[in-house]
């Protein structure tokens, strides 16, 4: 693509509106800038698109969410989905009216009935929806939780996750025939409401999606029991959690829950959280002022799709708020959803728990105490959708809990996204069933480090931007793979795994074996004393992920050698 000529074309071409030239003639003269913008168009992947909101080919705007769902259209005609149709919802991000309607609209004018949400909804009410009203496909347009400029666009198939081989490679195929704007078709709104295309989604599938959320409660007496006793402090993060979480806790019935009132309002421009990510210390600072207010035991926020659920609990020995890791909440709820069932003989035949790759050693400790078979796939939660589809199907196993360390997870077999909302109101359950113990979640967090081992884990990042980055991304990920280090840090890489090559080489007896799973550019190294390390390309932002994981006997222990992982990682892939 020549990135001067395009840009030229943007300019002057009838096809763009007047506010789209505006802000491309306003960049004249600013070489670097226009490149970027048109070097290439934005890149449709296994996840949709994302990327920041701006005229030209390399950003999110109207147009090149119509180019994406034309060739997302032409697959689905190809499907024979025309009369299922595609439920579409959004988050609070900029623009996500118009490009809820630019999807829409595109569907529509390829006569592909669309049912839309009327405002904002968190992503597993999308799954839900697609699975509730029989749909081939479902759109969500939201960025997660990357910062304020951006926006995105996820593609989910009819099981109600998002899109796996052979349909993610089948849609991205499609796009990339849909090479002009000449080729995307689009029609009046009226138009198609009126032509039964353009349908919003009542309250009914709200009320259904509540109803769902509270037949997941294993003990609500526990809850009857502590509900004056809980004080619990939320923050949404200006997203879409809002709703759906005050509506869940207070069908449960807690009674004391305090919304912090700066974040509450749902705005793309993310005010007081410019990077809206639960994992982000600085998005706490309001909520965390709130809790110790109210001396509230709890302190949850929920990223701007409410997928994400991050944790801070009162450590009632020191008075201190302590924070909570994706992989630490996660774990709490499963030992909970495990125990519980197998206490009050509930448990499914074959029952299986579901991580990926990157998530916590933890978790295979805990299925094996509880004789649940443990499963690991590749990192993003569509793998685990993946394998819920797949005992839906066959009907030998039965699917109890899936998570991934990225603060999400799925404690129902109703949806097949990570479900915020969900996981708010099993891990306050959690919360009481320990408060009737006189316990805290960090006082239970402690027990299971003292039963399983203290399992550490964490993520060092290397973030290179732009064209010369991509370039960086794939030379360091290309050396890494040619040359395997003997150690990393004080520890020994005995095995290696390549998901690229799908092998899983054993550096003490040179075997190798296949990995077992699909291809993607992931390095795993198993280690010695039972640590490892992952190395990835972020599929969303311009950065290298490095995942460690480490198990120690003490907390401090612990934590003192996945620092000293993560540092020496991020020297040997320099």
């Amino acid at each position: 693509m020549d990135y001067k000529q395009e840009y030229e074309k943007w300019c002057s071409d009838a096809y763009f509106d007047e506010d789209t030239k505006a802000e491309l003639k306003a960049l004249a003269g600013d070489e670097k800038e226009i490149e970027d913008r048109f070097y290439r168009t934005l890149e449709f992947g296994t996840a949709g698109l994302r990327g920041i909101i701006g005229a030209g080919t390399n950003r999110m705007n109207i147009y090149t969410v119509r180019q994406a769902t034309q060739g997302l259209a032409n697959y689905i005609l190809k499907q024979d989905g025309k009369e299922r149709g595609v439920a579409i919802a959004h988050d609070s991000r900029l623009m996500a009216d118009e490009f809820t309607d630019a999807a829409a609209l595109t569907l529509a004018a390829n006569g592909i009935k669309t049912y839309v949400f009327s405002g904002l909804r968190p992503v597993p009410e999308l799954s839900f929806a697609v699975r509730k009203l029989g749909c081939i496909a479902g759109i969500v347009i939201t960025a997660s939780h990357n910062p304020r400029e951006y926006n995105g666009y996820k593609v989910y198939w009819e099981d109600g996750a998002q899109v796996t081989p052979p349909h993610d490679t089948g849609i991205m195929a499609e796009v990339q025939k849909v090479t002009d704007f000449s080729m995307v078709k689009t029609m009046d709104k009226d138009a198609a409401v009126a032509a039964g295309l353009y349908n919003i989604i009542g309250e009914e599938l709200d009320e259904e999606y509540f109803t769902t959320l509270r037949s997941l409660s294993i003990h609500p007496e526990i809850i009857k029991q502590m509900a004056k006793d809980i004080k619990i402090v939320y923050t949404p993060l200006h997203g879409t959690g809002l709703e759906p979480v005050k509506r869940v806790l207070k069908d449960l019935g807690f009674e004391n829950v305090y919304i912090e009132p700066q974040q509450a309002v749902p705005d793309g421009h993310f005010p007081t959280a410019p990077y809206p990510n639960p994992e982000n210390p600085d998005a706490w600072e309001l909520a965390l002022k709130l809790a110790k207010e109210k001396d509230a035991d709890l302190v949850l926020a929920t990223d701007p799709d409410a997928d994400r659920l991050g944790v801070y609990c009162k450590d009632t020995k020191t008075g201190e708020y302590v924070t909570f890791t994706g992989n630490m909440s996660a774990m709490l709820i499963a030992e909970y959803i495990l125990g519980q069932k197998r206490e009050n003989h509930t448990m499914p035949e074959n029952p299986v728990l579901v991580e990926s790759i990157v998530s916590t050693d933890m978790a295979k400790a805990i299925a094996a105490a509880y004789g649940v078979e443990l499963v690991e796939v590749l990192t993003g939660f569509k793998y685990i959708g993946e394998q819920m589809l797949k005992y839906e199907k066959s009907g030998e196993k039965n699917y109890v809990f899936g998570f991934e360390e990225s603060y999400g997870c799925l404690p129902g077999t109703y949806a097949r996204d990570k479900d915020a909302p969900a996981a708010v109101c099993m891990l306050c359950e959690v919360a009481a069933f320990y408060k009737s113990q006189g316990k805290t979640l960090w006082d239970g967090m402690i027990e299971m480090y003292e039963k399983y081992g203290y399992y550490r884990e964490g993520i060092a990042t290397m973030t290179l931007k732009g064209i010369d980055g991509a370039a960086q991304i794939k030379e360091i990920m290309g050396r890494a793979r040619n040359h395997t280090p003997e150690k990393l840090g004080t520890f020994e890489v005995l095995a290696v795994r390549d998901y690229k090559a799908d092998t899983r080489k054993d550096l003490k007896t040179g075997e190798a074996a296949p990995t077992g799973l699909p291809s993607s550019d992931v390095l795993y190294y198993e280690l010695s004393d039972n640590a490892w390390c992952c190395v990835r390309p972020s599929g969303t932002e311009p950065k290298i992920k490095f995942y460690v994981g480490v198990k120690g006997t003490s907390l401090a222990g612990a934590d003192q050698t996945l620092e000293e992982l993560k540092a020496e990682v991020l020297k040997a892939f320099e």
